[in-house]
């Protein structure tokens, strides 16, 4: 009897703890659920009914090599199909993204029954073989509230109206031509960020987006214009060639011109060959209008460029509230210097201080007399710098000599320390 009462006394335990279980609450088990890989998720099924239909309404359903171990793109296919058939209410997310599956068939389907149910953020990477091409039941997806798409092809019907709800766009090694990018563009009244990657199709980069608050470029293009950014906040820019100069006319100003739609930018990073396409034209002492609001500035210079020195000197003249600065010192265009004499950055810059500047880290230091004369200006014309950290370049010899030259320097800030650190 006694082991009986034992027994008894166990299984009333697991049972209770079997219905505390299945009678949590549905939000309860939908959080949990959410921190789960699909894989893991559907196995909840068997615990009880209600687990089971709480399963079978994820919105969020994410399929990428984390979630499912099989290399057989069939068996894998089966899953999402499955997981779709089954499927109960509303997608919010669908991500799919495997290094091993290529562009298929089933990716149309699947999209296509995303369209029905008014999916609100996309995340599509095909990672192997050729581009994979945007069935058009995408661009009936007006609810999408996020898209990011990586080795695909976009050519919409020509009645597409872009995505009216689209607040964030990511597209990297995404093909398409120059009229789709802009009318895409254009057609995305509410986007807020937007990232280019190595795109190709399109040479033109023209944002018209009144509610853009961050935008990051990296590639090729041969203008790029700005209209109607007024919210725009921050902006990375990496440009992947060497501009040509002589394209644009000596009095067309890229620096002003793309400057213009900026009032309100606070983060800016300009990389590759940017800032040699910003110091085309006829360079001014400062821009029109200041920047206010920059408090983070980050350039690729090359020293020896006095266009570049010019158009860097103006962008720092004309931001005023500059708290974090970061230089990477530019040396691919050794072999092709320019001849003439750059003028001293102190000279050019006699009445000018960083009234808020603090860090500033400058990298790739070779120890040119242009770069230590532009480390001389900064310690000189920045009261409040609490940091300056130099990172020489690898081919640096005598790194200790260049040392004992920073620090003989004379400093604005009583405060100010060098960091150095090895190449």
């Amino acid at each position: 009897m006694a082991k009986r009462g034992k027994l008894s006394k166990s299984c009333t335990k697991r049972n209770m703890e079997l219905d505390r279980i299945s009678n949590l609450p549905s939000d309860v088990i939908g959080k949990i659920l959410s921190f789960l890989p699909i894989k893991e998720a559907v196995k909840t099924s068997i615990l009880s009914s209600k687990w089971r239909f709480q399963s079978a309404m994820l919105p969020h359903l994410v399929f990428d090599d984390q979630c499912f171990s099989t290399q057989n793109h069939k068996t894998f296919e089966n899953i999402v199909d499955q997981v779709l058939l089954l499927h109960i209410g509303p997608i919010h997310t669908f991500k799919l993204s495997r290094p091993d599956l290529p562009a298929t068939s089933e990716i149309d389907r699947w999209i296509r029954h995303l369209s029905r149910n008014s999916v609100n953020e996309l995340i599509l990477q095909i990672w192997k073989g050729d581009p994979y091409k945007i069935p058009s039941c995408l661009f009936s997806c007006q609810d999408m509230v996020h898209l990011d798409l990586y080795n695909c092809s976009l050519k919409p019907p020509s009645t597409c109206k872009g995505f009216r709800s689209l607040k964030s766009l990511c597209i990297d090694e995404v093909t398409m031509a120059q009229d789709v990018f802009d009318n895409v563009i254009v057609s995305c009244p509410l986007l807020e960020r937007l990232t280019l990657t190595n795109c190709c199709g399109f040479t033109q980069v023209k944002i018209h987006a009144p509610n853009l608050k961050f935008f990051h470029f990296e590639g090729l293009f041969e203008h790029v214009t700005l209209e109607n950014t007024l919210s725009l906040a921050e902006v990375y820019i990496y440009l992947d060639f060497d501009y040509d100069r002589r394209q644009a006319p000596a009095s067309y100003c890229h620096l002003i011109k793309f400057f213009v739609h900026l009032p309100h930018i606070r983060r800016l990073t300009i990389q590759g060959y940017f800032l040699q396409y910003l110091a085309v034209g006829a360079l001014p002492g400062k821009l029109p209008k200041p920047c206010l609001y920059l408090s983070f500035l980050s350039i690729d210079i090359y020293f020896s460029d006095p266009c570049e020195v010019l158009a860097a000197q103006c962008l720092l003249r004309s931001s005023p509230a500059l708290q974090e600065l970061e230089i990477m010192a530019n040396h691919e265009n050794q072999d092709q210097a320019v001849n003439v004499e750059v003028k001293s950055w102190l000279d050019a810059n006699q009445n000018w201080s960083f009234t808020q500047l603090r860090l500033v880290k400058i990298t790739s230091f070779s120890g040119s007399e242009a770069e230590l004369d532009f480390i001389k200006f900064l310690l000189s014309s920045s009261p409040l710098l609490e940091i300056l950290t130099v990172k020489p370049a690898a081919s640096v010899v005598d790194s200790l000599e260049l040392l004992k030259r920073l620090i003989r320097f004379r400093r604005a800030s009583v405060h100010s320390e060098i960091v150095y650190l090895e190449p």
